[in-house]
């Protein structure tokens, strides 16, 4: 959105920033100085021209403060919804990673038994519990972190994974095709 692509009009930022002190200085001046006599005076004695001119810069000065206030309260929610998704995606990675842990002790605890116990030859078929919770999923590090976009569909595939869904073949293999397919995160999302 607006931070992602450089603006050629960065350039004028800071004397657009400049500009907007300095009418911000002035507008303070005129307050400070309205509380007294001398500031009617002055009004009183400046030309119709003049109180244009006045006029025109505080009408200019207010434009310059709305478009900043706009594009400072778009970033301002471009980045609360940024903040949004890594807590979510830190979170259903927290709880993915708890399962995992979970699912290995349950695991070595049926093994213990398994091996105490006579086995009658049956083993069990169809979906077994912790199927797609030990997937790994593949992830190329970029020079920075990953693309909101990219920590929504990790965080939708981890989603899949902590309720063991059948879902997540089909959200890996979307995945992958997106062309998203990248080396592991950081961190190996698969318990070792």
């Amino acid at each position: 959105m607006m931070q992602e692509s450089p603006d050629p009009e960065d350039d004028e930022t800071p004397t657009q920033s400049d500009r907007l002190s300095i009418l911000s200085q002035e507008i303070q001046t005129l307050k400070r100085s309205s509380t007294n006599n001398s500031y009617e005076e002055r009004v009183k004695r400046l030309s119709v021209a003049e109180l244009n001119e006045l006029l025109e810069e505080i009408e200019t000065a207010i434009k310059d403060y709305s478009e900043e206030l706009v594009q400072q309260l778009a970033l301002r929610d471009e980045l609360e919804f940024e903040k949004e998704v890594k807590n979510s995606f830190i979170s259903v990675l927290i709880e993915v990673q708890n399962k995992q842990r979970e699912h290995k002790e349950t695991a070595k605890k049926k093994k213990k038994l398994k091996n105490g116990s006579p086995q009658n030859g049956k083993q069990e078929r169809g979906h077994m519990p912790g199927t797609y919770l030990t997937t790994v999923i593949p992830y190329e590090k970029k020079n920075g972190p990953p693309s909101v976009e990219d920590l929504q569909t990790l965080t939708k595939i981890l989603h899949a994974m902590k309720e063991d869904s059948e879902k997540v073949p089909s959200l890996l293999t979307d995945y992958i095709l997106k062309g998203e397919y990248l080396s592991q995160l950081g961190f190996d999302l698969k318990l070792t």
